[in-house]
Order: structure tokens, then C-alpha cells, then sequence
């Protein structure tokens, strides 16, 4: 513990610590004992030292940049959080069991964002075995798809660090598969052959972890020039052009020059591209929009001769069609696929939209709506909506709120399939009783 107090003395490391703490929540590790209390704050340089003499091991920052970081309370539900938070970082989490998969992975990362043309960026060292890649929320626009892009996490950072494995997938495979078999990296790795191949394709991030899914609200990341516990090794901020040259030991605490920034490097707008590339090809991911119904496409639509009643439609489109304070754009292009796909005719779409607006506290305008009916008629091919399990719809818009039925589907448009047959079976046997 003298160690780690010696080096959270020196005020070039306090600097750097302090230097992204505004609009952050604070979580501070004591060791052996866990966290300490949240929400909490990082004020100023004195108080990181008077924290380490306490026991305090590690400080640790939300990705999340709110407007009051002391309101934050456990339970809060998605508005809550949303008009508490201003913004939100990107932080790509890359890890491995070994250093050298995670630093070639990290460097190919690199790679890609190079591609989308970022060149103002932050990379550091996690610490462990991996590294964090950093791009602040200046550098992206303020809105994507008509959606404030504040609101936008954790779907944000989810879709572009799964659009990014997607990018670097192949190299990756390619890089890892050199001079190994598949037998020999199971047999390192001490993974089964399951984890290893998926769909009898080798699966490059079963040895390379890119965190997606765990990427949630009040998301924390270890602080730059922070102590990693398990190592004793420093979180530090490297030149991302030198990632290849990197090696552990310039991370000890002896060697730590605290030189570098972190999020402090960044060109306003310079992610735009990135962000709706990502989003651009998230919503063409047959998971998410293209999907087929069971059955073939065609059997599907010729079984939709009429119109589904809307009392058989699944419940977020019923929630979603009693009126919206929010996210009504995006609703919009739900209700326009999933009509489309639900047996409804031009005119009654039309009708039924229309009814829709007046529903909502603000309406929107006219002409957006006109807009948007006149695209969906010239369209040859019929689009499902997004499948449920879509962040950025129906839970993004507090509309998912499944029945007991929900569990046995994918897509909104499946709910209302099935129970329309069901209700014309129950016709139909009725008949022949009588």
C-alpha cells in the first residue's frame, strides 16, 4: 500500500486523473474491500489522495456524462436517466487471456476507425491484458436517424463496437489462425470446441473479448494512470500509433511517464461517419429488420388476406399506438413496416397513422409523415419492422412490455400472425359446432 500511495502522491498523476472527472460519476475500489458508495464525485486533486490514504486502491469513471452525476440513484428508469445525462463516450473495451491477441485486435480496431476517418482518438493500456480505446462524444453528431444521440446509449456504443468486430472479424481470424489449428488453440485456451467454432466457422472472439452486451447504464471504465489490482500494473495512456511496440512493463510504476491525456484528444463531428455506418449497417443485419417469418415469404402474405385487427397486434404497437411523447419518428417507421406487413391497404394505413399523430402530445408534422407514406408505397419489397430484441426500438422507447405470449416470437409482426390464426381457428371450429 506505500507503493500505491507514493505514486497517487505524485501531482502530474492527480492531474491526469482529475482531467476527465467533470460530469462523471466516481467509483472509487478499496482493495479486497469492493466499491465504495455511489453515485459519487471527483472534485479535486487533494481529494484523490486523501481517498488512496483511506484505503482507496483504484478510481474508476462512467462512460456517461451527466448534468448532476449526485442525482444518480439505483432503479432510475430510462426518462430518468436520459434527461439526467448530457452525453456519453465511447469506449471500446478489448480484452484477451493473451496480452497478444488483445493488442493485435486493438490494433486492427485502430485500423478501422483510421478507415471511418478518425484520427483523433485515445488509446490506454487497461492495466491487465487489454486496452480501451476512447473517443469522446464531441466527436460525434448530435443527432443520428432524427434521434438526439445523448439518448443513445448504451444502443450507441453497443452497435458500433459490433460493427467493428464485424469490420475487423476476417484479419482477426486470419492473424489468430497463423501457424495454429484449431485443436492447438483449443488445447491453449482451454476452451471447447463449441466456443471455439460456431455454425462450423471458427469464432475469432471467443479468444478475443470486444464488450458489446455488457455495456449498460452507469457503465464504468478504469481511470487513466488508475492502479490495476490484479496486476499492479498502471493503467496508462499510449501513442495508439505505437500499439504494436507496446509491452506491459512500460505500465509498472516505475516507468510511468505521465505525459499523455485521455478523451482529450478529439476533432468535433470526426465520428459522424462511424456512427451512422455502424447504424446504417445494424438495421440491414437480418436479426434486425430482414428477417423471414417461419414460413416462406410468400405463404406469409398470401395467409394476410385482410387487415389484422388491432386488438390482436402485440402490445408494444398497441402501447406505442395510444400516443408518444418521445421517439415518435421511430415508432412511425415501425407502425409503416409492420402495417405493410400486418395486411393493411395504402388508405388504411394512411387513416390509421394519421389517427396515431393526434394521439400524441406533439404531433408530428404533416408533410414529415406525408413524406414517409409516399417512400413506404414506392418500396417493391415488404420490410419487417425491427425484430424485438432490438435495443434502440421497442425498449429504447419504453414500449416493450411483454405478454405471455411475446416469448414465443421475434418480431412484432410474427405476434400478430399468430394470433390472427389462432382467432380464425377458433371461428372455424365454432362453426362446425353449430
Amino acid at each position: 500500500m506505500d507503493k500505491i500511495i507514493e505514486y497517487y502522491s505524485r501531482k502530474d498523476v492527480q492531474k491526469h486523473i482529475l482531467s476527465i472527472a467533470k460530469n462523471r460519476e466516481l467509483a472509487v475500489k478499496f482493495g479486497e474491500q469492493g466499491f465504495g458508495k455511489r453515485p459519487d464525485m471527483l472534485q479535486f486533486e487533494n481529494d484523490i489522495i486523501e481517498l488512496v490514504n483511506s484505503g482507496a486502491t483504484s478510481f474508476h469513471f462512467s462512460e456517461e456524462l451527466w448534468s448532476d452525476p449526485l442525482l444518480l440513484e439505483a432503479g432510475m428508469n430510462k426518462r430518468q436517466l436520459d434527461n439526467l445525462r448530457i452525453g456519453w463516450d465511447l469506449i471500446i473495451d478489448v480484452d484477451s487471456a493473451d496480452f497478444e491477441y488483445s493488442r493485435y485486435a486493438t490494433f486492427l480496431i485502430i485500423e478501422a476507425l483510421k478507415f471511418h476517418n478518425l484520427k483523433n482518438f485515445s488509446l490506454k493500456f487497461s492495466g491487465n491484458k487489454g486496452f480501451h480505446i476512447g473517443i469522446p462524444f464531441k466527436a460525434f453528431p448530435k443527432k443520428v436517424n432524427d434521434v438526439e444521440t445523448k439518448l443513445l446509449f448504451p444502443e450507441g456504443p453497443r452497435v458500433i463496437a459490433s460493427y467493428l468486430k464485424y469490420i475487423i472479424k476476417d484479419h482477426l481470424t486470419a492473424h489468430l489462425l497463423k501457424g495454429e489449428t484449431i485443436d492447438s488453440l483449443l488445447k491453449s485456451s482451454g476452451l471447447n470446441r463449441e466456443e471455439l467454432v460456431k455454425g462450423g466457422m471458427f469464432n475469432p472472439f471467443a479468444l478475443v473479448d470486444i464488450d458489446t452486451v455488457l455495456i449498460s447504464n452507469r457503465h464504468m471504465f478504469r481511470a487513466p494512470y488508475s492502479v490495476n489490482e490484479k496486476s499492479g500494473l498502471v493503467s496508462l495512456p499510449i501513442d495508439f500509433a505505437s500499439i504494436l511496440d507496446f509491452s506491459k512493463e512500460d505500465a509498472s510504476f516505475d516507468k510511468v511517464d505521465a505525459k499523455l491525456g485521455y478523451l482529450d484528444n478529439f476533432k468535433e463531428g470526426e465520428a459522424t461517419h462511424l456512427i451512422t455506418q455502424a447504424f446504417d449497417w445494424n438495421q440491414k443485419l437480418p436479426s434486425q429488420t430482414s428477417e423471414k417469418i417461419e414460413e416462406t415469404k410468400n405463404h406469409v402474405y398470401q395467409e394476410v388476406g385482410n387487415a389484422i385487427p388491432e386488438n390482436l397486434f402485440p402490445p408494444c404497437m398497441k402501447i406505442g399506438l395510444s400516443g408518444l411523447a418521445d421517439g415518435k419518428k421511430r415508432f412511425l417507421f415501425i407502425l409503416l413496416n409492420f402495417l405493410n406487413n400486418a395486411g393493411y391497404g395504402e388508405k388504411e394505413i394512411e387513416n390509421l397513422v394519421f389517427s396515431w399523430n393526434k394521439k400524441n402530445p406533439e404531433h408530428l408534422r404533416e408533410n414529415y409523415i406525408t413524406a414517409q407514406l409516399s417512400w413506404h408505397k414506392r418500396q417493391k419489397q415488404k420490410i419487417l419492422p425491427p425484430n424485438c430484441d432490438n435495443q434502440q426500438y421497442y425498449i429504447g422507447l419504453q414500449i416493450c412490455k411483454p405478454d405471455n405470449f411475446c416469448k414465443f416470437i421475434k418480431n412484432p409482426v410474427h405476434y400478430a400472425i399468430r394470433k390472427n390464426k389462432m382467432e380464425e381457428e377458433k371461428k372455424r371450429k365454432s362453426t362446425k359446432k353449430k
